[in-house]
């Protein structure tokens, strides 16, 4: 029996957008995946506090999947709380699956930050798409490390996007439109709750 293949995508997810299900779609079908599962963080380390509850990204995070029968939302950082590691939900993850962390260039300059980066590389493997203004060039670290592992970074076929949760949630913010940037029951949603109203800091 062949051994499945599950596609990753961590994130804050603050909010979900096309983008962010453009690039599960594009992995699923490229890498040939049994499906993808896309893990909210609970509290990324890296980044400043999330302005949307684990519960509304979830929340968010099954909108914007119900047209999408293999894509799966595993609440797996949320659940355990606390400041989000990487390493600590590949660890909980079963041993029945080949995985593949899907990430963009822009967090392909940083993994080498990440922490027990060395063991998150042997434990998977690494599909990068391209971001606006990152180009896609692996760490010398990684790059050595992926070498003497016998494995391979590969390069998914993602035309880059400048849509972010980020220039989201500063257009929500100034009440400007967000067409085509989320999924319409994912924009109900965040008018119906209010959610993004306060300017970025």
């Amino acid at each position: 029996m062949a051994i499945k293949k599950i596609g990753l995508l961590g994130g804050s997810f603050d909010p979900v957008h096309l983008a962010h299900i453009a690039l599960a779609e594009t992995a699923r079908q490229t890498l040939g995946l049994e499906g993808v599962q896309l893990i909210p963080a609970a509290d990324p380390w890296q980044r400043r506090p999330l302005a949307a509850t684990g519960e509304q990204r979830l929340a968010m995070l099954s909108l914007a999947t119900r047209h999408y029968p293999h894509l799966h939302i595993n609440p797996v950082e949320i659940q355990r709380g606390g400041t989000t590691y990487t390493i600590d939900t590949l660890r909980q993850l079963p041993d029945d699956a080949k995985y593949f962390w899907i990430l963009g260039a822009d967090q392909l300059r940083n993994f080498c930050s990440w922490h027990c980066w060395q063991e998150i590389a042997s434990l998977l493997t690494l599909a990068v798409a391209q971001r606006p203004g990152s180009p896609l060039l692996a760490p010398t670290a990684l790059t050595e490390h992926l070498e003497k592992q016998g494995r391979c970074l590969i390069e998914l076929p993602f035309e880059p996007t400048a849509i972010s949760a980020t220039f989201i949630r500063e257009r929500l913010a100034a009440g400007e439109p967000t067409d085509k940037m989320l999924d319409t029951a994912v924009a109900q949603y965040i008018q119906q709750h209010g959610l993004y109203l306060a300017p970025v800091v």
